[in-house]
């Protein structure tokens, strides 16, 4: 064998063929049968073959991507250093020409309120001489330090040194001399008594001087002027005190003839001697700049610098000299100076306060074009350094850094457009500019080495890709090797079975069994109905998971009260918000019932800290809740602020999946589920309630701090008494308890019925903050918004409505806003010489309009009223609003809550579509503006009618003493003599209010309300008479409303002769007092909570007068009486009156089915609620009831 052996081996290394010899004459074909040589020597499958053809690629191709990444990675870097660091330098550029083209401006209006101001001065001067009769120079300005110290607050610069100077010419000088001897003690005394100085006349006495004079350069004695020019020496100055400018100083030297002819081409003032000691720190000759083409404009002159004796720094001032003249008119030709005003200005000041605090590092160079007169080598500018308010005095010229010139910004403060040509070669046209540039400290604020950190985290960034990716590419290798060995081993083992040729059909085949399937994808009908029979549901249990529970206290009550868009608007804000922290908290919003927001923690990603996660969620929605409400006061109106969130958790199993079926949705099922709804149904507002549970898994993590067991055990059905548990609420102290206590009806605690003491208060227990228990949603001012108080937030809500009615009233008239200054007479004379009740008519005649008139209207949204009638408009209800008593019933947020009625009632007016019933309708349920107009009487065709409505809401209880107007006729008040005993608080509100809308300063809004008289007369006529339908008492008003109704809805009697506009008119009028007289008790027709709570105020109104001696009767004996009949004789029938009108649509019987069951609740509750009410009284005004 081992020779036949050798022999094949030799045979089969000789013999190419694949037939070989055995040796007992067999042969065996290789081509056709099985080899015992290993077949992965003999030839490799197609993908191990592939597989190494592929890695050779590979690697070529990681070889180039490192090249590629490595000229990315410079590319990249250094595109981010150019990037970041012309960003910056853009950024240093952008800023620095925002604050210094802001300074710039705010420099130049303050030196034109300086100019200003002189000139003012100066014409009060000329004026109070010419009001004395006294000729000049003998003129002594009464209540001189008043005036200066009104020229200093108009200047706005602070208090300087101000001088009155008058010309005195030669032949006077004597008598002149004797004037100031006489004249002076009287206006010493005057200003020792305005300052407070402890300076004596005596002693300001004896240190004036009483001849005209001057200093010398040794500055040690006075010297006597020349008599033979005229002179200029200070009069009055401000402030006097010893030391400082008094009478007889030549303080400004002047040229006679230029004096005389004002019209030269300088007004004559050369120069300015002054004196340290004496002038308080101005040195040196200072060349004064002038204007050159009239007399009128003040004279300045250059900065020159000195020591301020009361800072101790320097500074630099300029002195500003303000001609006076004779007349009053300067620009007379005969005008004629007569006197100068001296004031000198610190630039200190001027700069201080230009820039906002943070703000450091700018230059400010003050230039002129004109020099001192005897130093010519000394610098024209100075140098400030500004640093947010403060300016500091850098040098005497300008040294500012060069390389920062072409970021210049400039500013002219004095320029006198003067003609050159007639000015000598000494005199200077002179002008005065003002230049910023930033410094190097500024620069650098800006200009970082960011560039280069930006770069080095590109790289570094590069550089981990690179490690991910390395890393990325070893496990792939990895993998790729174990699926290769599998691969190999189970080609080995089909090739020792097969051979090749065998073994690559096979695959070939296994390969086309699995084409035709394998790379398909789920269908979404896979989860339809169609599937689910025989296919297995996608359902799994969860065992640990925390299921939190959500609910918005006072939202059914609210929402009753609301249009349907305004419900919508809440919850999308809402939901969003709550939403978005869970996405930040990992939790799984499961679903919205209502106003019931449910979510779950722990699921589908399994989350050990599920309980945690849960309650973090649940503390951040209680804060955002309040954040949201207070913002959307402002847009949805009173009441918004007062929703809250009562909040239940519960841990547990549940069981999740999809729930297959036209509509397939993830559900929760299972206790865990039941238990949570019952703890947010059994917790309270603003308060987050865990199960025992809950709590358990807290206490594990830590944070055992975070809740605190309730203080009684609560009932739950299937459950039985559990103990549960409240977490503690971090955040700022809430003041809305403090707010309840004065103005809102706090909800009924619900521990009260367990005797649970526990405050309902949203911040009643705040531990201290930690890492684990804050978060970003925790920190928010619960008091207000921006500092805006309720009030303030209701204020901005009539003011949003009222601009949208005042778009409208523009639009119907074509847009047009004119100045209504023609007929301000006529605004004088409406409403005076009557009283209001005596205004009122039967029958408003309102304006009708044609179909080619509302067809034609402009779109509404594209009129802006404009900044001023918007601001007028703010000014106007913050008044009303601070006019409104701080009566528990009769306020301004009870005005609001009417408000909102109007604006209900007259949006159901308004929209078609929602069951009004309009004969009009095409079967698409389309109106025609004519129909619509026609159904509703009017009063959706004109705005100004609406908008007159809810103003009249607004205002119809402004200045409400609290008392009814029967006690008013029986304490004999001012009012109810004036208004004879009728109607006392309506007329009074209408009074007041129009009085305060007549000012001046509201023109601009009364433009956008009327542009006619006849539309003005229509608008009082509305508001007369809206206000006084709030007015149910008055027997006389009753009696005609009532006869009224039964002509224009009866169709009888004197309706039958009517034109049909009279008719329209009448029952317009009709549906605007009952429109408003609803709204007035609206609370009695909307949720039952509402009414309580409203109750409960006008109660507290009423009881409280009653102790204060302004009732006889006790109203608590009959009030649960009163109320019911209160709803049988009148509410009840005002609803079904709303009905009987026909044009408030679905709220008609809304009203009316809130009426009756707001009734048989109070029939059930309202002898308790009197009790409790009466208790509650005692206990806030801490009184012991005498019962």
């Amino acid at each position: 064998m081992l020779e036949d052996g050798k022999s094949i081996a030799s045979k089969s290394a000789q013999t190419p063929s694949d037939t070989v010899s055995i040796g007992n004459g067999t042969t065996f074909d290789h081509s056709s049968a099985g080899s015992s040589i290993h077949p992965m020597y003999e030839q490799q499958s197609p993908e191990v073959t592939v597989t190494k053809r592929e890695d050779v690629f590979i690697s070529r191709v990681k070889v180039l991507v490192a090249i590629v990444l490595v000229v990315a990675v410079s590319a990249v870097a250094t595109v981010a250093f150019l990037l970041v660091t012309q960003q910056e330098l853009e950024g240093f550029e952008n800023q620095f020409n925002g604050h210094a083209s802001e300074v710039a401006a705010v420099v130049s209006q303050n030196i034109q309120k300086l100019f200003q101001a002189l000139d003012s001065t100066s014409i009060m001067i000329s004026s109070e001489a010419s009001l004395q009769n006294a000729s000049w120079p003998f003129v002594t300005i009464d209540h001189w330090p008043t005036k200066a110290e009104k020229l200093f607050e108009l200047g706005d610069i602070g208090q300087s040194l101000l001088a009155l100077a008058p010309v005195v010419k030669p032949d006077i000088m004597n008598d002149w001399d004797a004037y100031v001897v006489q004249k002076a003690p009287a206006w010493y005394q005057a200003s020792i008594d305005y300052e407070g100085s402890n300076e004596t006349v005596d002693d300001l006495v004896i240190h004036t001087i009483p001849y005209i004079h001057t200093y010398g350069v040794d500055m040690s004695r006075p010297t006597p002027i020349d008599p033979d020019r005229p002179a200029t020496p200070i009069w009055q100055s401000y402030p006097l005190k010893k030391g400082a400018i008094l009478p007889g100083i030549d303080e400004l030297p002047t040229n006679y003839d230029i004096l005389e002819d004002s019209k030269s081409i300088l007004p004559g003032i050369a120069e300015l001697p002054t004196n340290y000691d004496i002038l308080e720190g101005l040195q040196g000759d200072a060349q004064l700049v002038s204007a050159a083409n009239t007399s009128l404009r003040p004279a300045v002159s250059f900065p020159s610098i000195s020591m301020d004796q009361n800072i101790r720094r320097r500074t630099a001032k300029s002195t500003i000299v303000q001609p006076v003249f004779e007349q009053l008119d300067a620009r007379d030709e005969d005008a004629k100076v007569v006197a100068v005003l001296r004031w000198q200005i610190d630039w200190n000041v001027v700069l201080a306060n230009v820039l906002e605090s943070g703000v450091t590092g700018i230059h400010a160079v003050i230039r002129s074009s004109c020099q001192t007169s005897d130093l010519q080598e000394l610098s024209t500018s100075v140098t400030y350094r500004i640093n947010g308010p403060r300016s500091i005095l850098s040098d005497d010229r300008d040294v500012h850094d060069p390389q920062f010139d072409e970021m210049e910004v400039s500013a002219i403060l004095f320029d006198y457009d003067a003609d050159t040509s007639q000015a000598t070669a000494s005199e200077c046209i002179p002008r005065v500019t003002l230049h910023f540039y930033p410094t190097i400290d500024f620069r650098n604020k800006f200009v970082t080495q960011n560039g280069l950190y930006y770069a080095g985290v590109v790289v570094l960034i590069f550089c981990f890709t690179t490690i991910v990716f390395l890393v990325y590419d070893f496990l792939v290798k990895q993998r790729q090797r174990i699926v290769m060995d599998r691969i190999q081993r189970q080609d080995m083992i089909v090739s020792d079975v097969f051979p090749s040729a065998i073994r690559d059909r096979l695959y070939n085949q296994n390969l086309e069994d699995r084409g035709d399937h394998k790379d398909e994808l789920l269908d979404p009908r896979d989860f339809g109905t169609s599937n689910m029979i025989g296919s297995a549901p996608l359902a799994d249990l969860f065992p640990n998971t925390t299921v939190i529970f959500a609910d918005i206290v006072g939202f059914t009550a609210w929402s009753s009260q609301r249009e349907p868009s305004q419900v919508f608007v809440l919850l999308e804000t809402i939901y969003n918000a709550f939403d978005k922290i869970a996405y930040r908290h990992g939790v799984f919003k499961v679903e919205t019932v209502g106003d019931c927001y449910v979510a779950v923690a722990g699921l589908p990603e399994p989350d050990e800290e599920h309980a945690v996660a849960a309650c973090r969620f649940a503390r951040s929605c209680l804060k955002k809740m309040k954040e949201i409400t207070l913002k959307l006061e402002v847009s949805l109106g009173p009441d918004t602020s007062d929703l809250d969130l009562r909040t239940g958790i519960h841990s547990g199993q549940v069981t999740a999946g999809v729930l297959r079926g036209e509509r397939s949705r993830f559900q929760l099922f299972g206790d865990t589920m039941n238990t949570a709804a019952r703890m947010e149904h059994t917790g309270e507002r603003n308060r987050i309630q865990l199960t025992e549970a809950t709590a358990d898994l807290l206490k594990e993590a830590g944070l055992a701090r975070w809740i605190f067991p309730r203080a009684s055990t609560i009932f739950v059905k299937g459950k039985g008494n559990m103990q549960t548990y409240w977490m503690k609420n971090v955040g700022s102290k809430s003041k809305k308890s403090k707010r309840n206590q004065k103005s809102e009806v706090a909800p009924i605690d619900e521990t009260a019925k367990t005797g649970d003491t526990i405050s309902i208060g949203i911040s009643e227990y705040s531990p201290d903050h930690d890492s684990e228990a804050h978060d970003d949603d925790t920190d928010i001012d619960l008091a207000g918004l921006g500092g805006m108080s309720k009030t303030d937030r209701l204020v901005e809500w009539h003011v949003e409505s009222l601009c949208s009615m005042l778009q409208q009233i523009i639009a119907s008239r074509g847009g047009a806003v004119q100045p209504i200054d023609a007929f301000k007479e006529v605004e004088a004379a409406v409403g005076n010489g009557r009283t209001v009740l005596e205004e009122f008519v039967p029958i408003i005649e309102l304006k009708h309009s044609q179909a080619d008139d509302l067809s034609n209207r402009m779109d509404p949204s594209k009129i802006d009223i404009g900044e001023a009638a918007r601001s007028q408009l703010r000014k106007l209800l913050a008044t009303f609003a601070f006019m409104y008593k701080d009566n528990q019933f009769h306020n301004f947020e009870h005005a609001s809550h009417v408000t909102a009625s109007v604006k209900k009632l007259l949006s159901r007016i308004v929209k078609v579509g929602e069951g009004n019933g309009l004969a009009g309708q095409t079967p698409t349920g389309d109106v025609s503006l004519v129909d619509l107009a026609g159904h509703s009487y009017g009063i959706t065709s004109d705005p100004l009618t609406q908008f007159a409505v809810v103003f009249s809401a607004i205002i119809h209880d402004v200045d409400h003493p609290g008392v009814p107007n029967a006690q008013l006729v029986k304490e004999k008040t001012r009012n109810a003599q004036i208004y004879k005993n009728k109607s006392v608080a309506e007329q009074n509100s209408v009074d007041l209010a129009w009085e305060i809308f007549m000012q001046d300063e509201y023109k601009d809004l009364r433009a956008c309300i009327y542009q006619t008289e006849e539309d003005l007369r229509r608008f009082r006529q509305l508001v007369v008479n809206t206000v006084m339908a709030t007015d149910i008492v008055d027997k006389e008003l009753q009696a005609l409303r009532k006869e009224r109704w039964d002509t224009a809805f009866s169709g009888t009697g004197s309706a039958l002769l009517e034109s049909d506009d009279v008719s329209i008119d009448r029952k317009a009028t009709i549906v605007i007092e009952h429109l408003i007289q609803a709204s007035d008790v609206s609370h009695t027709m909307q949720h039952w909570h509402i009414y309580k709570s409203w109750n409960e105020r006008f109660f507290m109104e009423c009881y409280g007068a009653f102790k204060a001696g302004r009732a006889d009767v006790d109203p608590s004996i009959n009030w649960y009486k009163g109320e019911i009949g209160f709803f049988d004789f009148y509410v009840i029938p005002l609803a079904k009156k709303l009905d009987s009108c026909g044009v408030f649509g679905v709220s008609s019987d809304e009203y009316l089915n809130y009426a009756k069951g707001n009734r048989e609740e109070w029939v059930r509750e309202g002898e308790n609620i009197v009790k409790e009410l009466l208790a509650k009284w005692y206990e806030r005004n801490n009184v012991e009831n005498e019962e």
